[in-house]
């Protein structure tokens, strides 16, 4: 009897265990899908931009999230030393609804669409002063206030930098110099090939010449010996 009960409480015991296995199994599958439709916000495969001072700049930024928004909100701040200063902010409702933007900078302009899942901002007149790290924060109330965000970075120049391409010139000359040999070569020896085709045809003319010659002749002579012998006869 105790070995039995020995044997159920094992039993048991494993059964449990099976059961926390399965839950913990099910807990992360339905981690990985929570992340998998989570917000995300991306500023694009290159996060930096170089730009002259002057001039105007794209701070790119785009959001996604596979069960949708709604009152999604966002903004974009730039790291001021450490200080977090808003450039501007908004609540989109839903998908395909504008978003009424408040701007808290002068030369920033919103040509983000809601349409495109596109928050980005346009920087006028870029100073060195603008230049640091520009974050784009986005949370959606739809995914339990699930926020994320991105930093792009304006790096601001005098003058643009130039590239140096002489290891390119060097490189494409050096192929369009073997290509034009490689081509020279096909055509000369395509002419060495038609010339000694020439000459075999010329040759063999010449031999077939020769032995018809030879065979008219060898015949001549035949026949004359044969009519001078006759009259003996």
């Amino acid at each position: 009897m105790e070995a039995q009960r020995n044997s159920r409480s094992f039993l048991h015991r494993c059964a449990r265990s099976g059961d926390a296995v399965h839950a913990s199994v099910v807990i992360t599958l339905l981690v990985g899908v929570w992340c998998a439709q989570a917000l995300e916000v991306s500023v694009g495969k290159v996060h930096f931009v170089e730009v002259m001072n002057g001039s105007s700049v794209l701070l790119p930024c785009t959001y996604s999230s596979c069960i949708g928004i709604k009152n999604l909100y966002f903004n974009w701040q730039y790291n001021d030393n450490g200080t977090m200063v808003k450039i501007c902010e908004a609540v989109i409702p839903t998908e395909l609804v504008e978003p009424n933007v408040k701007i808290y900078h002068e030369r920033v302009e919103f040509v983000g669409s809601s349409k495109e899942s596109n928050i980005s901002i346009l920087l006028w007149n870029v100073t060195f002063e603008d230049e640091g790290e520009y974050t784009c924060f986005a949370r959606n109330p739809k995914e339990k206030d699930r926020n994320h965000s991105a930093i792009f970075t304006l790096i601001v120049v005098d003058q643009l930098r130039e590239v140096d391409n002489t290891l390119t010139i060097i490189i494409v000359s050096v192929i369009g110099g073997v290509i034009g040999l490689v081509i020279i070569i096909m055509v000369i020896k395509a002419v060495v090939v038609h010339i000694l085709n020439k000459a075999q045809e010329k040759n063999k003319e010449c031999l077939v010449s020769s032995s018809g010659n030879d065979n008219t002749e060898n015949g001549l002579s035949g026949s004359k010996a044969e009519t001078k012998a006759s009259p003996k006869a």
